[in-house]
């Protein structure tokens, strides 16, 4: 049973910093230079779920992780209040129309999890309509395992109360950031400990693995990240096809 509390939201004390940004800098290039192969390959789909707090860094980890990656490639969708039509159809009618096709990959910041987080900490749904939604979440992905191939990893960014304060700060108080400023991103702060414990019941509900990042540093962050996905696009055995010249 993972307890969000128990894990650490900072890098250990050991670790270089300069030293882990020059291991990302490698990383990330691997990434993009296996990508081409992935496309090319086209046998498998993947899905990159970023999940956290408000300024959590889930924009940061997406840009550098795939800062080499062709955008024919990977694209990234956001999931915010839902439209009325997407009100009129079940939750996941938005979700299924946008996964990743074979040799595609697909970047969710924020995601499906939306409508069992936000919407259970504000009461709009009850718990048996949270349960419920959570067992549909874990039939969902894996028919998308199942059927298509696809790929699912999935990243909780795990970032502290203090930090989130600081970053949330850093959008009142430095210019280049003022555009990044929602007041509401404050009120949903001052539900941290309800964020927290549907977080976790989501995590320890999950049949996919949720990888728990420490946020409080974007190099470490980034760091992590970029590891998981390559490790994961090695592990493809990915190959270029073979012309047939029969």
């Amino acid at each position: 049973m993972i307890k969000l509390k128990d894990i650490p939201t900072r890098a250990p004390e050991n670790l270089n910093k300069k030293d882990i940004k020059k291991e990302t800098g490698k990383l990330i290039k691997k990434i993009g230079e296996l990508s081409r192969i992935y496309e090319a390959d086209k046998r498998h789909a993947l899905l990159i779920v970023f999940q956290g707090m408000d300024s959590s860094g889930k924009d940061g980890a997406t840009r550098v992780t795939f800062q080499y990656v062709s955008p024919n490639i990977v694209c990234a969708n956001s999931f915010k209040k839902p439209t009325d039509e997407e009100m009129s159809h079940d939750f996941l009618w938005r979700v299924h129309k946008l996964v990743p096709g074979k040799g595609k990959i697909k970047v969710f910041n924020r995601s499906h999890y939306e409508d069992v987080l936000i919407q259970r900490v504000h009461k709009w749904i009850n718990e048996e309509h949270v349960a419920k939604r959570i067992d549909a979440i874990n039939n969902f992905e894996e028919l998308l395992q199942f059927d298509n191939n696809t790929t699912i990893l999935k990243f909780y960014l795990h970032l502290s109360r203090d930090k989130q304060k600081e970053k949330l700060q850093e959008r009142l108080d430095l210019l280049r950031k003022n555009w990044k400023h929602n007041d509401n991103d404050w009120k949903e702060a001052e539900l941290w400990d309800d964020y927290m414990f549907a977080y976790e019941d989501v995590i320890n509900k999950s049949k996919i693995k949720w990888h728990i990042i420490p946020a409080d540093q974007r190099w470490y962050r980034n760091y992590l990240v970029a590891k998981i996905v390559l490790e994961t696009m090695e592990n493809m055995d990915l190959e270029y096809p073979v012309l047939n010249r029969d």
